[in-house]
């Protein structure tokens, strides 16, 4: 193989050194006698791993695969580590079929709601596994997707429909079978289990294929078969054959559905994590069922009662029969649990990637140790920018070390002593949240136009762009030349009615005006709207010309002109834990290049709570620091002010950055010494409240002002703000930017930059309204616990907090 010099660097195409790592685990004594084990057919294999750590584990499963790519089925201690087990199994395998085995619901072991993503990736699962004649399946899952039993492949088979071009479908009987296994008809289909169905075109969601299909008809023949986008409704990939199969959840009986380990092919190799941890889930699972079923009303969604009715779900008493007919690997935990005797038991040499707490010193020095010891190092990302920094640290320290770049990610580091390599992760190196990847379903948010035809009653008031006010009057089918299409009806003043095609969809909205007052519907034809918006144009220019002038005049005052990043911000940037979403780096990327030019930057970061603001505001408050300049940050409220503290002091304490606060709450003394230390440039970056903007508060060199929620200061305190703004950087925070704000930023006389993407793996928040009840109270407590989370009560009466407190503490007595 051929090495390319890079910088102080040598390293092989990626791919090729990926493969290099792989072939070694493939080619290794160890794993061939994994190999040679799980190969035998006439007793099941019994084998227990001990000694390995990190992704060693997903090198040692794909390097067993590869000897003999049998089936395996991976079952880990939850669904996040199988989440991450599946991208690291991914990403060594990209061209193997690796599928996600979910639980059904959109919480696991609570039974409240089905998510149909899920679902459909459930039967997807399933439906492959069944109709796949050879094996070589990979399915990575966890206690509670396991805790549902499937339907068996016979039965599926029974109720599977299979559509091919050139044969004859009866659209009729299409729709009384697709009644019957449980779909809906709809207008348009944005998830599994729906279908529509337009003059001679059939839209179906298959439970069993991740898009929908979109069939054509000529008269009663199959003409062609597409997948679509349920976002855009445009169709995709053209193919000859179709399978549409029901919900797996419900439609089949309990004599009908079985454990997957019952599904799954012979000679199948399960690894688990820890069985005993498996057994007990189980039964946490099933006396949570037990006590859910129990509590089932005529209140609760139909499929939820369907699976309840049937009570499809597995005993642990029952994974221990199934399991026994298959090869077992074990890597945590005893074999004796599940009632077998181990058969092999095989030791590997290795030991979890160190620790180096952002120290470049302390790994270069480990990259050399390896090296010594004629470990060669590896590094895992999958972010090429990120491998980019830490080379340029590399560069800045006059670091000379040999590591070989691979641009995939694995989840965590470790050293393999037997094989002599070290393969690191950058997100442990500076400890960064490392996230996972999971398929997400579509659903009818994300398709806007339908999303908003779907909210729309009989009646509601619409704009179209083009006409004016109307109201919805409904779907129609229209003739067009011959093709039924559907179309939106809107009626207008004197009953006139306009036909607007689904395909134009965009022109029309919501009227948005006074609560209250019904709008005054406009008549087709005539000028009145067009001269509406004419009128409406002006003012905005008007008012556009006055904002511009003002902004003119801004850009004409001096500034500071910071300089471009050096190696301190980079190191800054690349120490942050998680995962720049990227928005936030564009925002970042917009505020740095602000801050470069000669005329005071005047930026507006709008974004949700928890969407990385303070993360943008940070690394611009480094940036002025290092150019010898102040920060000022005011927030409005004093909690704030001593979060913003410590969070601004953690992130930058390894840079000798003077990070210190003011608020109501230090007293005189303490108040007087900080502006002191202002006011001869001790002080590098200053948070406070009100107190910040007092007559008494100087800066020695003010650079960067940082203004947080700036809706919740009154017109006074905007006043003083308007002098910090002469020739001083504004940055300002927002989740909620008043019109005002908006409006100007929109209008460009503030740049604006907009965090939407939310960080990744962000739960979404889950609201309920309940009567008191003691039970799920305790249940909601333990659950909690029980996955390692932490618990926040809030009570409305601080007179009987200590009465609450007692009863918290005799429903859960061990919390």
């Amino acid at each position: 193989m051929l090495y390319e010099k890079k910088g102080f660097c040598y390293y092989l195409c990626a791919v090729d050194i990926l493969n290099k790592i792989l072939f070694l685990y493939r080619d290794s004594k160890k794993v061939q006698e994994i190999a040679e084990n799980l190969a035998q057919t006439e007793t099941p294999a019994r084998l227990q791993l001990v000694g390995m750590t990190g992704a060693q584990e997903s090198f040692v499963l794909a390097g067993t695969y590869l000897n003999s790519p049998t089936s395996h089925l991976i079952v880990a201690l939850d669904k996040e580590e199988a989440a991450y087990l599946q991208n690291d199994i991914q990403n060594l395998l990209p061209s193997k079929p690796i599928h996600f085995f979910p639980d059904s619901f959109k919480r696991p072991a609570y039974f409240e709601e089905i998510k149909p993503d899920h679902v459909l990736q459930r039967t997807e699962t399933i439906n492959k596994i069944s109709q796949s004649a050879a094996a070589g399946e990979i399915i990575v899952t966890y206690p509670e997707a396991l805790f549902e039993k499937v339907v068996a492949p016979q039965y599926l088979d029974e109720k599977r429909i299979d559509i091919k071009v050139g044969e004859k479908m009866d659209v009729d009987f299409m729709i009384e079978i697709l009644v019957e296994y449980g779909f809906t008809r709809t207008e348009f289909v944005y998830e599994p289990g729906q279908f529509s169905i337009r003059g001679g075109i059939v839209d179906v969601y298959s439970f069993g294929n991740e898009l929908p299909y979109r069939i054509e008809l000529f008269d009663v023949e199959v003409e062609s078969i597409r997948t679509f986008d349920p976002t855009s409704q445009l169709s995709q990939q053209k193919i000859i054959k179709v399978s549409i199969v029901p919900n797996i959840n419900t439609r089949f009986t309990q004599s009908q559905k079985v454990s997957i380990f019952r599904i799954l092919k012979p000679n199948t190799a399960v690894w688990m994590r820890d069985p005993q941890h498996l057994l007990d889930k189980l039964q946490i699972c099933f006396d949570r069922a037990q006590d859910f079923a129990e509590s089932l009303n005529y209140e609760k969604d139909e499929e939820v009662k369907e699976i309840f009715r049937d009570r499809a779900f597995i005993r642990p008493h029952e994974v221990i029969e199934d399991v026994g007919a298959l090869h077992l690997v074990i890597l945590r935990g005893g074999i004796s649990d599940l009632n077998l005797k181990i058969s092999k038991k095989i030791e590997f040499n290795s030991k979890a990637q160190p620790s180096f707490n952002k120290n470049f010193n302390l790994l270069v020095a480990n990259l050399h140790e390896n090296e010594s010891s004629r470990l060669q190092n590896f590094l895992f990302t999958d972010n090429e920018k990120q491998m980019q920094r830490l080379f340029s640290i590399f560069k800045d320290i006059g670091a000379k070390v040999k590591v070989e770049p691979i641009y995939k990610a694995i989840h965590q580091g470790f050293v393999d002593n037997d094989l002599r390599i070290a393969c690191y992760t950058d997100h442990q190196i500076f400890e960064r949240y490392h996230r996972y990847r999971l398929r997400q379903g579509f659903s009818k948010e994300q398709a806007l136009s339908l999303r908003i035809l779907k909210e729309l009653q009989m009646g509601d008031f619409v704009t179209h762009i083009d006409h004016g006010v109307g109201k919805f009057s409904g779907l129609e089918k229209i003739n067009i030349n011959g093709q039924i299409q559907e179309a939106v009806r809107l009626v207008y003043s004197n009953n006139d009615l306009l036909y607007v095609s689904i395909n134009s969809l965009h022109k029309i909205a919501r009227y948005v005006g006074k609560d209250g007052t019904p709008p005054k519907l406009n008549r087709l034809g005539t000028d009145t709207w067009n001269n509406l918006k004419k009128a409406t144009k002006k003012k905005v220019k008007d008012i556009a010309a006055e904002l511009i002038k003002l902004y003119a005049l801004r850009r004409a005052s001096k500034g500071f002109a910071y300089p471009e990043d050096g190696y301190l911000q980079n190191e800054l940037e690349a120490s942050f834990m998680y995962e720049d979403t990227p928005d936030q780096g564009t925002a970042t990327a917009s505020v740095k290049e602000d801050m470069e030019k000669a005329y005071p930057m005047d930026r507006l970061v709008c974004g949700d709570v928890g969407f990385g603001k303070t993360e943008v505001a940070i690394r611009a408050a480094f940036k002025a620091v290092t150019s010898g300049k102040q920060v000022a940050i005011l927030v409005p409220t004093t909690i704030l002010a001593l979060q913003h503290y410590k969070t601004f002091k953690e992130r930058l304490e390894e840079f000798a950055v003077t990070v210190d606060y003011i608020n109501r709450f230090r007293t005189p003394k303490e108040k007087k010494a900080v502006m002191a230390a202002c006011k001869i440039g001790k002080v590098d970056i200053l948070i406070g409240t009100h107190a910040i903007l007092s007559k008494d508060m100087e800066f020695k060199d003010l650079g960067l002002l940082v203004i947080d929620e700036e809706q919740k200061f009154g017109v006074a305190a905007k006043e003083r703000l308007r002098t910090f703004k002469v020739n001083v950087d504004t940055l300002t925070l927002t989740a909620t930017p008043i019109p005002r704000t908006l409006q100007f930023s929109l209008m460009a006389a503030r740049d604006l930059s907009v965090i939407r993407t939310p960080p990744p793996n962000r739960q979404p928040i889950h609201t309920e309204v309940r009567t008191f009840n003691d039970e799920l109270i305790k249940d909601s407590i333990y659950n909690e616990v029980h996955r390692g989370g932490q618990v926040f009560f809030v009570h409305n009466r601080v007179a009987s907090l200590p009465e609450m407190v007692e009863l918290l503490r005799g429903l859960c007595p061990d919390v």
